[in-house]
């Protein structure tokens, strides 16, 4: 039993090390981007460097699973593919990060980091299914939310853990559930608490995240150098922070039964006004910003069915009507 129990830890970190291998192999693969630019796409390094959207894509093609970029003046335009396989995407700038799964007899999954050569430069493993990632303004923190069990936020039974990376120092800085929690100025140490969302400001210390524990969702703001997070109100789900730091988009719980059902929404963050956005579709998605006058999020295409998903934009306002930004993408993201 020992030596199965040392074999087996061996083959769990060769895993860890092959799944980065096997990422920066087909980065680096030639043929296989001539392949994906055969579509009549741009080739993803044409788009490196310019303002351009970033996405995973739900085509039902070669590119399914793959990050692609479109122009950000031509969002439904010609896609440029990559070979980096995500389940999720964000990226600042020239740095990335994606969430991965490697798909066998066992099924494992992995986060690496990538750079402006859209080559993988550090991975780690994950505990379990990917759910959210997020990077600071500058790029300097991740922030990666796994499944560690259920797959999905709306059933009862699920639960999370959130860790935080600095991605300069290439250090792990922790979970958030060795943070301090404070409920109306007490602290306390629930046994069933569950984070997910985490939102950056631009100080490279101050966050907002979810919060869930004895059967409510609390909107939390945190300090990294403090290690604590403070309570600011109730059901706020996967918030996301406006580019001028005043806002937040979220998902609000509106309806608990079979099937949940979402509201996105926005927070003001002086005043903790909530406003409805015009989208009445349930919206099981950590929010995106536009800019600071739009939000986008992701949809599935066919009610029964996640596989294809579209990225609609609306404005932030509640005002307006959503259109179709992105066709056939999820986890999409602005790059300025």
């Amino acid at each position: 039993m020992i030596l199965f129990v040392a074999v087996l830890i061996a083959s769990v970190g060769l895993a860890g090390g092959y799944g980065l291998h096997v990422a920066r192999r087909d980065a680096a693969d030639p043929r296989r981007s001539a392949a994906l630019a055969a579509g009549g796409g741009p080739r993803p390094q044409s788009l490196v460097g310019g303002q351009r959207i970033v996405f995973r894509s739900t085509a039902q093609d070669s590119s399914y699973g793959l990050v692609s970029m479109v122009p950000l003046n031509d969002p439904a335009g010609p896609r440029a593919v990559t070979s980096l396989s995500c389940e999720r995407v964000d990226v600042v700038g020239e740095s990335g990060i994606c969430l991965g799964a490697d798909r066998g007899v066992v099924t494992t999954y992995k986060a690496y980091l990538f750079g402006s050569d859209l080559r993988p430069t550090r991975g780690f493993r994950l505990a379990g299914p990917p759910s959210r990632a997020r990077l600071s303004p500058d790029g300097h923190l991740a922030a990666v939310t796994v499944f560690v069990s259920g797959h999905s936020y709306a059933g009862p039974a699920f639960s999370t853990t959130t860790t935080l990376y600095d991605v300069r120092e290439r250090g792990e800085l922790g979970s958030l559930e060795q943070f301090a929690i404070f409920r109306d100025g007490r602290r306390i140490n629930p046994p069933d608490q569950n984070f997910w969302g985490v939102t950056f400001g631009m100080d490279d210390d101050t966050f907002y995240a979810t919060l869930a524990t004895g059967g409510t969702t609390y909107l939390v703001r945190g300090s990294l150098r403090a290690k604590e997070v403070h309570t600011l109100t109730t059901n706020v789900e996967c918030p996301s922070l406006s580019p001028d730091e005043t806002r937040l988009a979220f998902k609000e719980r509106v309806a608990t039964d079979d099937p949940v059902r979402w509201r996105a929404s926005v927070l003001d963050l002086r005043t903790m006004r909530r406003t409805a956005l015009a989208d009445t579709r349930s919206v099981d998605d950590q929010i995106a910003w536009f800019d600071n006058d739009t939000v986008t999020y992701g949809l599935p295409r066919d009610a029964d069915a996640d596989s294809i998903t579209d990225t609609w934009a609306e404005p932030a306002d509640g005002s307006g009507k959503p259109h179709i930004l992105v066709p056939q993408a999820w986890s999409t993201v602005v790059v300025r």
